[in-house]
């Protein structure tokens, strides 16, 4: 039988996931077969996993990542952040919904969140019980600061804001729908699972440093260059993870506050090791590399008399009528459209200049 090989990103344009660092790669053979779902039996990816947590605590305005962090369990850390290596978005999002719905006193639960808002919140609202308001965004694609405010009611529990929307690379006002949170009695979660590695080199405001939020996704096997699965949820008290626990009486570790229980260590390993050999030079570079290739895509672009958004984080959004996307598809070039109908071009560390005058050649080629 002839042996599958994986999809190549030679053409993939469209994905917020890229080939992982080496040491990534390396790191999570190494830890494949461990546990982190009980880090008394499996110290060493114990271990790993509260340097992982300590780091992205470090990108996301939570203080410095002690260089040898030796304590084998998250929750043991007596200062933030508190958290731990998720299976991606997804999780780390149902988990922040979670964990506000039970530490808050509503009997009929509401989150508000912008339209913008990943579609993992649908699954939480779902899986949990809760009603999910996405409130409409402003004309740039941001969450409305007042529309958000008129949503929100004694039973909200949670707002959500996103730093780097999945379609436009958005980051939306998160000091201002703290505030709006907190004044209600309610939570702020913030969605970084992919502006998360980009946002410490840029300007805005979208952490735990600029805003009293009280948790956040953020995912090294995005941006972050780790393998996947290698999500990331933090919370700035030890509550917001005290609040997920659940007893493992059978277990060495007697308590876990993860969702998926048994996991692998790949993925704590390879987010450890990423972040080791990429933060923060590496992840700077990036930035500013993937920054200016958005810019100059996004003029050739215009150029060609094609209407594009403006470019904030490196996602580049362009209409192109049916027919052209279609053939473009038709050629194997890997692309996605926004809810509107757009394009989206998601400029990860495995797109490269190269690959986007190959792809503009074969834009021109097909008008």
């Amino acid at each position: 039988m002839q042996r599958a090989a994986p999809q190549t990103f030679d053409r993939v344009l469209s994905s917020m996931c890229t080939e992982p660092h080496p040491a990534a790669r390396e790191a999570a053979e190494r830890f494949l077969a461990t546990n982190p779902g009980d880090p008394a039996t499996y110290a060493e990816i114990g271990d790993l996993e509260t340097r992982a947590v300590a780091t992205l605590g470090e990108l996301a305005g939570l203080g410095s990542a002690p260089p040898n962090e030796t304590e084998t369990s998250v929750a043991a850390r007596d200062a933030p952040p508190y958290g731990y290596v998720t299976s991606g978005g997804t999780e780390a999002n149902i988990q922040a919904v979670r964990s506000a719905r039970n530490r808050a006193d509503a009997d009929d639960p509401n989150v508000v969140a912008p339209e913008s808002v990943h579609f993992s919140f649908t699954k939480a609202a779902e899986v949990l019980g809760v009603e999910l308001r996405t409130i409409p965004t402003d004309d740039d694609h941001r969450a409305d600061v007042d529309a958000v405010g008129a949503a929100i009611d004694s039973e909200t529990v949670l707002v959500v804001g996103v730093a780097g929307s999945t379609e436009y690379g958005r980051v939306d006002p998160i000091p201002e729908l703290a505030d709006l949170a907190h004044d209600a009695g309610a939570y702020c979660h913030v969605d970084a699972a992919w502006g998360g590695f980009l946002l410490p080199f840029t300007d805005h405001e979208w952490h735990f440093g600029h805003a009293p939020i009280d948790s956040m996704t953020i995912d090294p096997h995005k941006c972050g260059r780790a393998v996947i699965p290698a999500g990331g949820l933090l919370f700035r008290e030890r509550a917001g993870m005290d609040a997920l626990a659940v007893d493992t009486p059978y277990l060495e570790s007697t308590s876990q506050a993860s969702l998926t229980g048994t996991r692998s260590g790949a993925g704590v390993a390879g987010a450890a090791a990423a972040m080791d050999a990429l933060w923060p030079d590496g992840y700077r570079r990036e930035y500013e590399r993937a920054d200016d290739l958005a810019g100059w895509f996004a003029d050739e672009l215009r150029k060609r008399g094609y209407d594009v958004a403006d470019v904030e984080l490196p996602i580049v959004v362009v209409d192109l009528e049916s027919p052209t996307f279609d053939a473009l598809r038709d050629r194997n070039w890997r692309l996605s459209r926004t809810g509107s109908g757009l394009v989206r071009v998601v400029v990860m560390p495995h797109v490269t200049r190269g690959m986007l005058r190959r792809f503009l050649a074969a834009l021109d080629e097909i008008r």
